[in-house]
């Protein structure tokens, strides 16, 4: 989940699919119709967003009927899935179906904190730096090099290495602090060839302030790619998080499926023949980031008229 989101156009109008330039309320209704037509159409985004909903629908829904604690003893240990024991139990006679339940619920909580805090900080430090320009963007360009040149999972290794408790939150708050710098340089660079348009120059003129424009004016004609953006923020943060957890630097309460795949291997089931401990949570995260990918291909099909299917 590591690619980044082909660039939008450089013509907002190419953008809207229509060739009335700027924001015009117009081109804003033609957008809406254009873009909700060729969703509908698209297998691609219909595919992703179903898997992604599934599992969003799983992890809300299922806590409600396997019980609240998904690391209680419930019954007699590594037995196989049944019709009492959906995905068998753990050596400790935990329920693995109660601990994949839980387990999405922190996964998307990760990925939605996460890739939002990514998403907030890179638009922020990528709106101020392309509209500004001078010494502010030379100087928030410094940083943006300095976080991106980090070797961010050791980063992440050491963090979490040296906090007693751990939980899902601080989990996505170094996730998402260290997930922004290819979003600020993205930004930048679309901030940077919209502020010379004419719908911009007249805001300016008229007086409009700085962050009307950057919001009103700039940001709309990203809201597409932006979107895009966040998809892959998401993602990446979901990988981050099975991988801290995997190796044991993940939350010391709770549980997740980067934990059931740590205690899975701690335990020795894959020598124990105990498949539906490992195989559940490693399938959930391959099928949410993959998910994840494919709605964005189709997004990416959907909002660049020289992508779409005719």
């Amino acid at each position: 989940m590591t690619g980044q989101p082909a660039e939008p156009p450089e013509d907002p109008a190419e953008l809207l699919g229509t060739g009335v330039p700027g924001p015009a309320p117009a081109a804003a209704r033609v957008m809406r119709t254009e873009v909700l037509h060729y969703a509908r159409r698209n297998g691609k985004l219909i595919g992703g967003l179903a898997v992604v909903l599934v599992f969003v629908l799983l992890g809300l829904l299922g806590p409600l009927f396997t019980g609240p604690n998904p690391l209680e003893y419930v019954g007699p240990p590594a037995q196989p899935p049944s019709a009492q024991y959906w995905l068998g139990t753990t050596t400790f006679g935990q329920d693995v179906f109660n601990q994949f339940v839980h387990g999405l619920r922190a996964t998307f909580f990760v990925g939605t904190c996460a890739g939002l805090l990514a998403a907030v900080i890179g638009m922020a430090v990528g709106f101020t730096a392309g509209y500004r320009g001078g010494l502010v963007d030379e100087a928030l360009n410094m940083l943006t090099n300095i976080v991106l040149v980090l070797p961010v999972l050791a980063v992440l290794l050491v963090i979490a290495a040296y906090l007693e408790v751990r939980n899902v939150a601080i989990q996505a708050l170094i996730i998402g602090l260290f997930s922004w710098p290819w979003v600020a340089r993205a930004v930048r660079a679309q901030t940077m060839s919209l502020r010379s348009r004419e719908f911009v120059d007249l805001a300016r003129l008229s007086g409009a302030p700085v962050r009307r424009i950057v919001f009103r004016e700039i940001a709309p004609n990203m809201a597409s790619y932006l979107f895009m953006v966040f998809i892959l923020l998401f993602g990446g943060a979901v990988l981050f998080a099975a991988t801290l957890d995997f190796i044991g630097l993940g939350p010391t309460d709770g549980i997740s499926l980067g934990l059931m795949l740590n205690n899975a291997v701690k335990w020795s089931a894959l020598q124990l023949g105990m498949w539906w401990w490992f195989v559940p949570p490693g399938l959930g995260i391959t099928a949410i980031v993959g998910a994840l990918y494919i709605m964005n291909v189709g997004l990416d099909e959907v909002f660049n008229p020289k992508l779409r299917e005719t």
